[in-house]
């Protein structure tokens, strides 16, 4: 897409992968892309001002990253396990580990370049 297509259009707009207790280890653990897991709260200020950051990653890194969220009310076990105090959380994970932790809001530029130098860099 072009740069006057995004201007007329907005960022493209892609909707990340639920997780939960559930299917997890399906998409995360056993995730053959790196993964950028959104933690987020129901009534969080901050998560609802990231939503569109995430949205927007997922449809730029289509195809090379999985981007997902997960709500922590319905995903106690997996909070737990990465020890989720605060929301938005965002875990970095290639390989089934985290490589990079972000807790609160940050910028659509600040994700990506994470991505780009954590995530997409050979291991």
């Amino acid at each position: 897409m072009g740069i006057l297509s995004r201007l007329l259009k907005g960022t493209p707009k892609k909707q990340p992968v639920s997780v939960n207790d559930a299917n997890f280890h399906a998409e995360v653990t056993r995730s053959e892309l790196p993964v950028v897991l959104d933690f987020w709260g129901e009534s969080c200020p901050p998560c609802k001002q990231l939503e569109p950051v995430i949205m927007a990653l997922a449809a730029e890194f289509d195809g090379r990253v999985k981007v997902a969220e997960c709500n922590v009310a319905t995903a106690q076990k997996i909070c737990a396990r990465y020890n989720i105090m605060s929301t938005p959380t965002v875990l970095y994970i290639r390989g089934g580990e985290v490589v990079e932790r972000v807790s609160g809001f940050r910028g659509s530029l600040y994700h990506r370049e994470i991505i780009e130098n954590e995530l997409l860099v050979e291991a």
